[in-house]
């Protein structure tokens, strides 16, 4: 019934091993992109744990008596702590001393403090005390601006050592250089984790998709020999290098605008699913972009997938059917996963210096930086990243044209049949 299916069957899978595309874009490309997407979220988790062991926790001691001292002395024996004397938060702020001192959140011990203590232990029971905790928030991310919640759980641990229920905790969040009283930043930052991984999975999706239509376009006309009957008619072949991109530029321009308004409306769907016991108005602190922010957010997006179009576009022209250009595209995939997944949970100002420098000059990122820029106000990061996507798709769109001006997009599957046949006459 299967006569010569092991004949078959060995012919198909020496083809499939023998082909170094799939080798490299099936295999070789899993087995660096997982670890390295691993090393991602082991690096974020890592981050916070010696963010939390090494920065110093700011002490705003405005009471100046025992209990606030002995309060001060538990707190120093599991963090680094800085006491500052007579000091209100916003001059905190006004004197960037948070920066100063390498600090992301301080804590405020209110005047009164020793006071309401003593009554306490001494059996007045309706009586506690208060201390603020004030975090800066950092953009969100699943693993960041937590440690505000590390902060309350040493208050916590005080609490059980000294009498329980006695010291309460609130949280304020500085977001722009502004207190806003009674918003907890780490609630605020897993409040804004679906913005941080709803868009960066949009644009990944969105980014492959366009680049496999694009790349299977000019493959099939390859395969089924239309690329060259039309390279060879009277037509200049800058015409038809730059209908082809014209055609992505649409693509790219609508792709953009969909994308745009299915993000408006996922945040303002955020914005009013939030219940009114938690207190958050995201128009209100600022963490929803602007108008000019949309503009800009729709740009970069435009940009970035006219890259990669022609990108896909370049690189289809070197296969030789809709096969190999697929197995092509599978090698920018790394470029795309990598810092998608990296963004989601990382924040950017939190890496050093080198993996920045990276993931700015991967141009498939700034679509992902943006979409955190333009929520906390930094245009320039977001024109920094249009301007370099423009000048990468600008040298690309110039090598295209070059190519398309020489026999090279016709010969370059020839030569390399030419070498297969000069190894198998070789090798007999």
């Amino acid at each position: 019934m299967l006569k010569g299916f092991t004949t078959v069957f060995i012919k198909e899978l020496k083809e499939l091993i023998r082909d170094p595309k799939i080798l490299v874009s099936m295999i070789l490309i899993p087995l660096i992109m997982l670890p390295v997407m691993g090393f991602v979220m082991g690096y974020a988790v890592n981050s916070v744990e010696d963010q939390s062991q090494n920065s110093t926790l700011m002490i705003l001691n405005n009471d100046h008596e025992d209990w606030s001292q002995q309060f001060i002395n538990y707190l120093s024996l599991a963090m680094n702590v800085h006491v500052l004397t007579d000091i209100s938060p916003q001059q905190v702020i006004d004197q960037n001393l948070l920066a100063e001192y390498g600090s992301t959140q301080f804590l405020e011990i209110p005047q009164g403090f020793s006071q309401n203590m003593t009554l306490h232990i001494n059996g007045d029971y309706t009586i506690t005390t208060n201390v603020n905790i004030y975090g800066v928030f950092q953009g969100g991310g699943m693993f960041s601006d937590l440690g505000s919640t590390e902060v309350a759980a040493y208050v916590n641990a005080f609490n059980r050592a000294v009498a329980p229920d006695t010291v309460l905790t609130s949280h304020s969040t500085i977001i722009k250089g502004q207190v806003q009283e009674g918003i907890d930043p780490a609630s605020l930052s897993m409040l804004m984790l679906s913005q941080s991984i709803a868009l960066p999975m949009t644009v990944m999706i969105m980014i492959i998709s366009s680049m496999q239509i694009a790349a299977t376009s000019v493959a099939m006309e390859k395969e089924e020999k239309t690329l060259e009957t039309l390279l060879t008619s009277p037509v200049d072949r800058f015409a038809i290098l730059m209908g082809k991109v014209a055609s992505t530029v649409i693509v790219a321009g609508i792709a953009a605008v969909t994308v745009l308004i299915g993000y408006s409306y996922m945040i303002g769907s955020v914005t009013m699913g939030i219940p009114d016991t938690v207190n958050v108005d995201l128009v209100a602190l600022g963490l929803v972009p602007s108008t000019f922010g949309y503009i800009l957010l729709g740009i970069s997006l435009f940009v970035t997938l006219l890259s990669a179009l022609a990108l896909a576009v370049v690189m289809s022209t070197f296969s030789e059917n809709v096969r190999s250009a697929q197995a092509l595209i599978g090698y920018i995939y790394p470029l795309i996963f990598i810092p998608s997944i990296a963004l989601m949970y990382i924040d950017l100002n939190s890496l050093p210096i080198v993996i920045k420098a990276i993931l700015y000059a991967i141009p498939f990122s700034h679509p992902m930086i943006a979409s955190k820029a333009v929520i906390m106000g930094n245009y320039t990061t977001v024109l920094f990243g249009i301007v370099y996507v423009t000048i990468f798709t600008i040298i690309i769109m110039y090598f295209a044209s070059k190519l398309f001006s020489t026999e090279k997009i016709l010969t370059a599957k020839l030569m390399l049949k030419r070498e297969t046949k000069k190894k198998y006459n070789d090798t007999n």
